[in-house]
C-alpha cells in the first residue's frame, strides 16, 4: 500500500510543481498576449508563435523539475523501492513527449523540452537511488 501511496502522492507533487513553474511563474513573469486560451489546444496550435519565449524556456524547466521532485517525493515515501519512482518518471516523460506531439514548435523548443525531460529522469533516478539505499 505505501508504493502504491507514494505513486500517486509523487506523480502529483510533479504536477503540482509543473502547474506552479508554467502558470504562477511563468505566466506572470511573461503573460500570454490578450485573448490567449492556454488551456484550448487548437488556440495552442495556431498561436505558438505568439507565447513569449520566456514562457517556453519556463515549459521547459517546469517539465525537468516536475520529473525530478515527483520521482524524488515518490522514493522519499516508497523508502524501499524505485518503481513508484519510474512510475511518476514514466508518466511525466510520457506527458512531456505527448506535449511535444500534440504542439507545433520550434526546433530549439522540442529538442530542448525533451532533452531536459530525460535529463530530469536520470536526476531523478539519481536521487531515487540515493534515497532508497540510504534506508537500508
Amino acid at each position: 500500500m505505501r508504493h502504491v501511496l507514494a505513486t500517486i502522492i509523487g506523480f502529483i507533487a510533479a504536477s503540482l510543481s509543473v502547474y506552479l513553474i508554467e502558470n504562477l511563474i511563468g505566466h506572470n513573469l511573461f503573460p500570454l498576449p490578450d485573448g490567449a486560451d492556454p488551456l484550448n489546444m487548437d488556440w495552442l496550435s495556431n498561436n505558438m508563435d505568439k507565447i513569449p519565449v520566456g514562457m517556453k524556456i519556463c515549459v521547459v524547466i517546469a517539465h525537468f523539475v516536475g520529473v525530478c521532485f515527483g520521482m524524488f517525493v515518490a522514493a522519499k515515501i516508497s523508502k524501499t523501492s524505485i518503481v513508484p519512482s519510474y512510475i511518476v518518471g514514466a508518466l511525466m516523460l510520457a506527458a512531456t513527449f505527448f506535449n511535444i506531439v500534440m504542439l507545433p514548435k520550434e526546433l530549439w523548443f522540442t529538442l530542448s523540452d525533451g532533452v531536459f525531460a530525460i535529463v530530469g529522469f536520470i536526476l531523478g533516478h539519481i536521487l531515487t537511488k540515493r534515497q532508497v539505499n540510504k534506508n537500508f
